[in-house]
């Protein structure tokens, strides 16, 4: 699930979702207008709520497609419930880190575990904010891992 998580948020999230995906009215992200002369469009809250979920419909889709790929090839059999609840956990999971909304789940967490600063270094080719939401996805994809694999039979 890992990879997966790569290709979805590097490469299949689309550039609206990932620059609207943690607006919010107190904090609204500006873009370009589709005419050069307009003022910048601005997007708030509701944007950012849909944004972060189509991203999270289409980074749960992913997922599902990379792990029933895999589990065919190697002749692994998940049981189709915990399966499910495997990808809900991902996905639900990833929407909490993902909001980011300010003083969001990953920024208190990294305050209250002494990461504040490392969370929003963002210099010398470090994004702290960007490392420890890799690592929180990581941490969830495993979870669902095992979840998935725990009624998992051969073929």
């Amino acid at each position: 699930m890992k990879h997966a998580n790569k290709a979805a948020t590097n490469w299949v999230q689309n550039d609206h979702c990932a620059r609207v995906k943690a607006a919010t009215d107190a904090k609204p992200v500006l873009m370009p207008a589709a005419d050069p002369d307009a003022e910048p469009v601005a997007y708030g809250t509701r944007d950012g709520i849909k944004a972060c979920a189509w991203h999270c419909l289409t980074y749960t889709a992913t997922q599902a497609l990379v792990v029933g790929a895999g589990t065919r090839v190697l002749g692994i059999r998940l049981h189709p419930g915990a399966a499910a609840a495997a990808l809900a956990l991902s996905g639900i999971t990833h929407y909490i880190a993902d909001r980011r909304v300010p003083g969001g789940v990953l920024e208190r967490l990294a305050t209250t575990t002494g990461k504040g600063n490392f969370f929003r270094l963002a210099d010398h080719g470090l994004n702290g904010a960007y490392a420890l939401d890799s690592a929180w996805h990581h941490g969830w994809e495993t979870a669902a891992a095992l979840l998935a694999t725990a009624k998992a039979t051969s073929r």
